[in-house]
């Protein structure tokens, strides 16, 4: 059954359009792992620090097996734009 991975990050003050740019930079990489059927960056209309990636897999397994498709060093640099750790869960539709 398709699921969606809701990922929520908010960013430093003044990092908003560097955690941006990082996101919207593995879009790419998200969308070519096997088991993706889409994946969308949002940006809140209220709070420019707040952004959140929706994604669309087969199953949650897929998402799982894709989590080291970008590099641990590129993640870990995007750590100085973060205010808090990013968060994330998953849902599924109720039809």
């Amino acid at each position: 059954m398709p699921i969606t991975r809701i990922n929520h990050f908010e960013a430093k003050p003044g990092a908003e359009q560097a955690l941006c740019e990082f996101l919207q930079s593995v879009i790419a990489t998200i969308e070519n792992c096997s088991g993706c059927l889409g994946c969308q960056l949002l940006l809140s209309l209220d709070n420019s620090a707040n952004i959140a990636i929706v994604e669309q897999w087969v199953d949650v397994e897929s998402h799982q097996r894709a989590a080291g498709a970008i590099p641990p060093e590129q993640l870990k640099a995007a750590f100085e734009f973060f205010a808090k750790p990013p968060s994330g869960s998953y849902y599924t539709s109720v039809n």
